[in-house]
């Protein structure tokens, strides 16, 4: 029964670090004032860019990298559009996400079937030999531990920092924030290009970890999740990271269902992670005064510098 307990726990730790990390990202481009749509896509060119490069150079490090910076690429691209042009943010996101689950099928058709090594678990004699709790502290890989310490940062720079006060400030009312010297372009752009980088953090962890593997479409919909974390979460970090694993507990429990033999349609199962993430965004709709209060004021509207 402990054995069982511990394989459930670890594989709940590896389906909620890919949304721990876009997430957050998700949260911090929110946070700005600015609604990117585009998480889906942005994860699965983190996921192939990541792949490519671990398979092209053999390194993690490398792998890792490619796949925040095929991420960022993404956001950049967003932002050109939104920020530059001026685009509606909700159609933009959305042709970020179809722009990139047709870029990541026609850049990974190659590598489909390739075999990759997962990314090295943590080994630290004495600990990761403890019972039960070695493997579930001390023996994950180095993405598992990363999603904690960027949670630790991203609470830490909305909560303690100056720079973290200027961002909240942007999203909340960017034409007071421009009034006073700050420069709403600047913040928002660099949100969004963390929000990219992270969702680029959560794709590679997918293809270089959790499934090792390329297949098109491997985010299966976990960037529309990520998206309803943040909401979820009212746009703080501690209860999106807990949304994450909520959700992730949730994906895992239907895999676990179908092993039990639960005489249940394997449909429903697979349904159930999308349908609690309904259900509970409905439940939290209802309280308007509570998305009011912590929704940023300036979410999803485009800014016009002026003199």
């Amino acid at each position: 029964m402990l054995d069982t307990t511990l394989a459930i726990l670890l594989t709940v730790v590896a389906a909620a670090t890919p949304l721990v990390f876009a997430a957050l990202g998700e949260l911090i481009t929110e946070k700005s004032g600015v609604l990117n749509l585009g998480v889906e896509g942005m994860m699965l060119m983190g996921a192939i860019a990541a792949f490519a490069v671990g398979i092209s150079t053999g390194s993690s490090m490398l792998a890792i990298l490619g796949g925040a910076a095929a991420g960022m690429a993404m956001a950049a691209l967003f932002a050109l559009m939104v920020l530059g042009l001026l685009s509606n943010q909700v159609a933009t996101g959305l042709a970020l996400t179809i722009f990139g689950v047709g870029l990541s099928a026609l850049v990974g058709k190659g590598f489909v079937g390739t075999p990759l090594p997962a990314l090295d678990k943590l080994d630290i004699p004495g600990l990761t030999d403890l019972p039960f709790v070695g493997p579930l502290l001390f023996g994950q890989d180095f993405l598992v531990y990363l999603s904690f310490v960027m949670l630790v940062v991203v609470a830490w720079f909305l909560g303690k920092s100056r720079a973290g006060l200027i961002l909240r400030a942007v999203g909340e009312s960017h034409d007071a924030a421009h009034a006073i010297g700050y420069s709403v372009m600047k913040v928002r752009l660099l949100a969004i290009l963390f929000g990219g980088a992270m969702s680029g953090l959560g794709g590679a962890y997918l293809s270089l970890a959790y499934t090792p593997m390329w297949v098109e479409n491997m985010t299966a919909g976990r960037g529309w999740i990520a998206l309803a974390l943040v909401v979820f979460g009212t746009w703080r970090p501690l209860r999106a990271f807990a949304g994450a694993y909520l959700f992730g507990g949730v994906t895992i429990l239907q895999l676990h269902a179908q092993g039990f033999g639960f005489n249940v349609p394997a449909q429903f199962w697979s349904m159930l992670p999308y349908l609690a993430t309904i259900v509970v965004l409905v439940m939290i709709s209802r309280d308007q005064t509570l998305v009011r209060l912590n929704a940023p004021a300036c979410l999803g509207k485009v800014f016009v510098k002026t003199k």
